[in-house]
């Protein structure tokens, strides 16, 4: 169950250290450390796969794999696989982004190096034994793709994007050594992340991880498993996944992931989403199952769409899933994001498991007193947030609202303009929402500039990052009474 808690919500890449990206190294366990002495008991993130273009966490190339760039380059030095000499080009990225492009191309040279010196031993071996059920599709579709120059699987040729026998055993062959690559970095990651996860857990940290509900077309999950998925016979989508015109959007979000074909999963009782909740329960404490409303119904948008308008409600099989996954795993540690286009389809799915949903208190402004995202209308099973990695800051979205918005904010809050971030953040504190959440850059109260993520904007999204002056004793001293007063 679920404690009344404070949590701090910050992707592992937004964290400072000089490699030009965070990392699982050193400074994520110091961010625990900021996390205990401020009696923050969650640390909540974005999910943790392999990103290609747009450098969405939300948009990976597998289901299962931990993204490389996130790994410390230090502890490559500590192995003997790479010389501090090595890591000095580093210095020259920026401190306050990720500038991914450049990065990829700088740390991928570092990990083949360390590659070139790695020698396999019965560790190794074990790991790739007890993830055999995603690990080799995974490296072999990376293989396969770098071959090809980084495209995608659907332009590569028909006989090994549709999978031919005999093809796929002449590449499993031929690229044996990167295939070896590219498991050789998953080793390295789960090494990482256990250790960084031991150490939440030593500390009391509940670590909040995200996984996305569908799978990027790009990914080793839908190329290994077209039968899950509505394709045709030549393995391209029929129809994709997007949400209707919302908040974020007046087109919709139109995401082009490949939607589920729920008859076929159920064939073999949802084998495929049973290893992805094992997986995911290994690896987290408690997990946000993004765009939870598609377990009860999805937003269907024929493959040739431009926009995510001409969509139509399909439904899921969301009931039998999550009752079929009860029967294995027991209750499930589960947040539910249930934002945006809600039935009471969704809510009774998500009532029946007993799953929190999500409270966006910047939402909460433009309706009456009845307003499901104001404090007081809040139920006690239930994760609330100043704001998502999807909204601006609450600094920069105040400063973008109507005046008699504002207004009618600081109306509510009793606060005048000066204090809405902090009076936001202790609004929901205050509140019996069980989790009470913020991004850091809310704690930090910083503006537009420090925003994560645009929906819908492709470009410039998840580069921000901290960097180590910004949080002090007396940040730290602030959260831990604001924690101490709400009685979390």
């Amino acid at each position: 169950m679920i404690e009344r808690a404070g949590s701090t919500l910050l992707h592992i890449t937004s964290l400072p250290n000089r490699q030009g990206i965070g990392t699982l190294g050193k400074e994520a366990f110091e961010f625990i450390d900021f996390l205990k002495e401020s009696c923050q008991k969650i640390w909540q993130i974005c999910p943790l796969g392999p990103t290609g273009y747009g450098d969405s966490p939300y948009q990976t190339f597998s289901a299962f794999a931990g993204n490389p760039l996130l790994l410390d380059l230090e502890d490559f030095v500590a192995r003997g696989l790479l010389n501090q000499a090595d890591l000095e080009n580093l210095r020259e990225f920026p401190q306050d982004k990720v500038d991914f492009g450049s990065l990829f191309i700088t740390k991928n040279k570092f990990l083949r190096n360390a590659y070139e010196r790695f020698q396999k031993d019965a560790e190794y071996d074990d790991f790739c034994k007890k993830n055999v059920f995603w690990l080799h599709e995974y490296a072999l579709f990376m293989a396969i793709k770098n071959h090809f120059g980084g495209n995608s699987w659907s332009g590569w040729p028909v006989e090994i994007k549709l999978r031919d026998p005999l093809q796929m055993e002449q590449f499993s062959i031929s690229l044996l050594n990167e295939i070896d690559f590219y498991k050789f970095l998953q080793f390295i990651f789960w090494q990482q992340w256990q250790k960084l996860h031991e150490y939440a857990q030593q500390n009391e940290i509940t670590i909040f991880g995200d996984i996305p509900i569908f799978v990027a077309f790009d990914s080793a999950d839908a190329w290994s498993n077209r039968h899950l998925f509505h394709f045709d016979e030549n393995g391209s989508p029929l129809i994709v996944a997007g949400v209707p015109p919302d908040y974020f959007s007046a087109t919709g979000q139109l995401w082009g992931n490949p939607l589920y074909n729920w008859q076929k999963m159920k064939e073999n009782n949802f084998l495929w989403w049973k290893q992805r909740f094992a997986h995911s329960i290994k690896m987290f404490d408690l997990i946000r199952v993004d765009h939870f409303r598609g377990f009860a119904g999805y937003w269907a948008v024929p493959a040739e769409e431009k926009t995510a308008v001409k969509g139509s409600w399909q439904p899921a099989l969301g009931n039998e899933l999550f009752t079929a996954m009860n029967s294995i795993f027991g209750e499930m540690p589960i947040v539910a994001e249930d934002l945006g286009v809600i039935t009471d389809d969704v809510i009774a799915l998500r009532n029946k498991f007993g799953f929190p949903g999500m409270k966006i208190l910047q939402f909460a402004f433009d309706g009456g007193d009845d307003n499901p995202y104001l404090p007081q209308n809040y139920e006690e099973n239930c994760a609330a947030y100043t704001g998502t990695h999807d909204n601006d800051t609450t600094v920069g979205w105040f400063q973008k609202i109507s005046e008699a918005e504002k207004k009618q904010v600081c109306d509510y809050l009793f606060c005048s303009e000066i204090d809405v971030c902090w009076s936001m953040i202790k609004a929901i504190w205050k509140s019996k929402a069980k989790i009470a959440a913020a991004p850091l850059q809310d704690f930090l109260e910083l503006g537009s500039e420090a925003r994560l993520n645009t929906p819908g904007q492709a470009a410039g999204n998840w580069q921000w990052r901290f960097t180590k002056d910004q949080i002090d004793e007396k940040l730290v001293q602030k959260i831990k009474m604001l924690n101490r007063v709400s009685g979390r």
